[in-house]
């Protein structure tokens, strides 16, 4: 059975489409499972009394919990990201976008990956919590060390860029605290007057979500956004049919279908609560397991090819987001974000086209999607 999945510097997408037909579990180096079949990964994702997400040492909200604890913390932090929550915002990530667009050279290259979705990802998410600008360049530079301890290995540095992060949070706690009355309302001061189960969230608590909502989504949202300028510089048809105008809810569609078929989001940990037997695989209780979203969007079996756009088909197979009480509860701000992002990238150019002078290089292991795309807008 195949044992070097978890190797770093692999690009994870290719490897899984050799391994998928002839494996539906594997076994990495680490001695997790690797759940790499689309009806595999939903199996687990949908038996969250046997596959636990309590997988880490840290306080993980809301994410690291299950049962009653997992639903208290969703039921109050989910209103913040509802539609209805989010439509405030529109017009804030309109010029956020926008105003990046019209920052950028016109026909000479730009990094899709750095320049447009690291920058883009922080801005937006700066401008929906209410943090100020000149906090950029800490986070952006943040994302990339982030990315280099995880392709790493390196557990202490990893912890070290970790806690670096909480430190910025805590920062922005502060004046927050001591702002009094109205002074300061956004959604972070909203978000420390939260209360789960009757009582406030405490600081370690806010920090972990705020570590959730921030330090998890602009790497994704930046690899995302890469992924998307990809898809529309190599498929010029297209690119013409979405700058040509089209509903929200189509590009949305058509967003969520190119994430399907490069879905840079790799995988989720699990850990079982009893011996499990899943494709064919007698798992022991306490077995470390991760659901590989990535191979799970590319399954065959599920998909036919697995690179075929067919966003109305494959809508309601498609996990990008996840599955079941776990599904990720920003999935609405994301697309929100990705979808205006897009448009005013659109409306601002009149072609996006790969560099024909770089190559485009994928991610690596345990990064998901492209690590650079050079493109040159005109």
């Amino acid at each position: 059975m195949p044992d070097d999945l978890s190797a770093v510097g692999r690009d994870m997408r290719a490897y899984t489409d050799e391994l998928r037909p002839r494996h539906g579990v594997v076994r990495n180096v680490q001695g997790e499972w690797v759940l790499l079949r689309h009806e595999l990964v939903v199996e687990a994702a949908l038996s969250d009394d046997r596959f636990s997400n309590a997988v880490s040492s840290h306080l993980q909200i809301p994410n690291g919990m299950d049962s009653d604890e997992h639903t208290a913390y969703r039921d109050a932090l989910d209103r913040f990201l509802t539609p209805d929550a989010l439509a405030p915002f529109h017009e804030r990530f309109r010029r956020v976008a926008a105003d990046l667009v019209a920052s950028l050279p016109r026909d000479v290259a730009v990094d899709a990956v750095s320049q447009v979705g690291v920058r883009f990802a922080v801005r937006a998410q700066s401008a929906w919590l209410g943090w100020p600008a000149d906090l950029e360049d800490r986070l952006v530079a943040w994302v990339a060390e982030n990315h280099a301890a995880t392709r790493s290995g390196d557990k202490a540095w990893t912890q070290k860029v970790a806690e670096s992060f909480d430190d910025l949070i805590l920062s922005v706690l502060e004046p927050r605290r001591a702002a009094r009355g109205d002074d300061t309302d956004d959604l972070t001061a909203r978000l420390m007057q939260t209360e789960v189960s009757g009582r406030r969230l405490t600081d370690a608590e806010i920090v972990s979500v705020l570590r959730n909502w921030t330090g998890g989504d602009l790497g994704s949202i930046a690899q995302c956004v890469g992924v998307l300028i990809h898809y529309l510089a190599t498929h010029p048809a297209v690119q013409d049919h979405l700058r040509a105008g089209v509903p929200d809810a189509e590009i949305d569609a058509i967003i969520d279908e190119i994430l399907r078929i490069d879905d840079p989001f790799l995988s989720n940990r699990r850990v079982t609560t009893c011996p499990v037997a899943i494709g064919g695989v007698q798992l022991p209780q306490g077995a470390r397991v991760k659901l590989n979203w990535t191979s799970a969007n590319r399954d065959e079996a599920t998909f036919g090819n697995p690179d075929s756009m067919d966003p109305e088909r494959n809508a309601d197979r498609n996990l990008v987001y996840g599955i079941g009480k776990h599904a990720c509860p920003g999935r609405w701000l994301a697309t929100l974000e990705m979808r205006i992002a897009l448009q005013e990238l659109l409306a601002a150019t009149s072609s996006i086209a790969l560099d024909p002078q770089q190559s485009t290089e994928r991610a690596a292991s345990p990064v998901g999607g492209w690590a650079k795309v050079a493109v040159v807008l005109a």
